[in-house]
């Protein structure tokens, strides 16, 4: 069956790049994918295949039954964009003023689409149930997945595979990784009310952008001086507001930053911390400072059976030369809901195109012969999970 199934799926390569092409030039925000959503439900139902829209918001399910009793076995891909102008010089590129797919969502969706209509297409000679979660919102927490999975999107499912197209990664190459992949993504907001006034008398203020300069020296130090070295974190401001004439003391500054970590205890510490240093820099500047933390997704933490699994599945298409284990890394990905319901594992596949830019980048492209090998190992998983 895998055969038949590599068969159809070389076939319809051409057709996943149209369909990936398609939603790269039309582009929707998380949480605004509606169009987006109506194409993916129009192709199931052009198919004949049994489909859900409106899961938990915008998202999309679709369901096959082979013609044996075996074990249910979802596939997901993610379909939302970001707001970033499209500055690739390509037939098509985003035709969306400030959106534009620089994750690889598009490719995500294009290959689960061509995955499904071959395994329907071979569905009486198969083992199983197979559920093709399409994920709106990854982009933006919440989220899509925690409404999807509160919706039903994992009802009756025994395992669980995903993957992340990835443009920094040559062709060719599956990285995989047991436990911790993804890092807990959280965010943070800080404003800081001191008291303005004329440039020429700092003396009578309480200068909003030098407290502020304090705050984000001593956070730095929180990594370096509070977190175990053994264990990871990172802290970064990504964000310090303080709009003012050249010569007036700033009344106000607003600070924005990231969290990352792995270790649910060193996420909560970082939370704690921050919160003793703003009160510390308050405390000696005599002013107020307001501080929100915002936990966004949990760490991805794959299973390692399934993973192992994934692993000799990928090796079996591949080679065990180009499957290779990484190391985690920092990003976020609310995958991770899915993993805390059902087993599973969330996998790299290498997209790396001839003039390769990372992720979230204008220029973000990817090698869309990447997919064709993502649908394969997807394919291959869900297959032969039913042994």
């Amino acid at each position: 069956m895998k055969e038949q199934l590599f068969e159809k799926l070389d076939n319809a390569y051409e057709n996943m790049v149209v369909i990936r092409r398609h939603l790269h030039m039309n582009p929707e925000l998380s949480f605004m994918e509606e169009k987006t959503a109506q194409f993916i439900h129009d192709f199931y139902a052009d198919l004949g295949i049994e489909v859900k829209t409106g899961v938990g918001g915008n998202g999309v399910v679709a369901r096959v039954k082979g013609g044996r009793p075996g074990k249910t076995v979802a596939l997901r891909a993610d379909f939302d964009a970001l707001p970033i102008q499209d500055e690739k010089d390509v037939p098509y590129k985003s035709t969306v003023p400030g959106v534009m797919h620089a994750c690889g969502h598009d490719g995500h969706t294009a290959t689960l689409l061509q995955l499904a209509k071959a395994i329907h297409e071979l569905h009486e000679d198969l083992a199983g149930e197979y559920v093709f979660i399409h994920q709106h919102a990854e982009e933006f927490a919440p989220g899509g997945a925690k409404p999807m999975i509160e919706d039903g999107c994992l009802e009756g499912v025994d395992a669980i595979f995903g993957t992340h197209l990835w443009s920094l990664t040559p062709t060719g190459t599956i990285e995989y990784s047991a436990g911790p992949i993804m890092a807990a993504a959280d965010r943070f907001d800080i404003t800081i009310k001191g008291s303005g006034g004329h440039g020429a008398a700092p003396h009578q203020t309480k200068d909003a952008i030098v407290i502020g300069s304090q705050l984000v020296m001593n956070l730095q130090q929180l990594v370096s001086r509070r977190v175990n070295p053994i264990e990871s974190a990172v802290l970064s401001i990504g964000s310090f507001i303080a709009d003012n004439a050249f010569n007036v003391i700033a009344d106000s500054a607003k600070i924005g930053g990231t969290v990352r970590t792995f270790n649910p205890k060193i996420r909560d510490l970082m939370e704690r911390e921050i919160g003793r240093v703003i009160d510390g820099v308050a405390l000696g500047n005599d002013c107020t400072i307001e501080f929100s933390y915002e936990r966004g997704y949990p760490a991805v933490v794959n299973h390692p059976a399934e993973t192992e699994f994934l692993k000799s599945v990928a090796e079996n298409i591949l080679g065990v030369d180009t499957v290779v284990e990484c190391k985690p890394q920092m990003g976020g990905e609310d995958f991770a809901y899915y993993l805390e319901v059902v087993p599973g594992t969330f996998f790299f596949t290498g997209a790396k195109p001839a003039d390769p830019y990372p992720h979230h980048h204008p220029k973000f492209d990817i090698d869309e012969h990447a997919m064709l090998l993502a649908a394969k190992t997807l394919g291959s998983a869900a297959l032969e999970y039913q042994k």
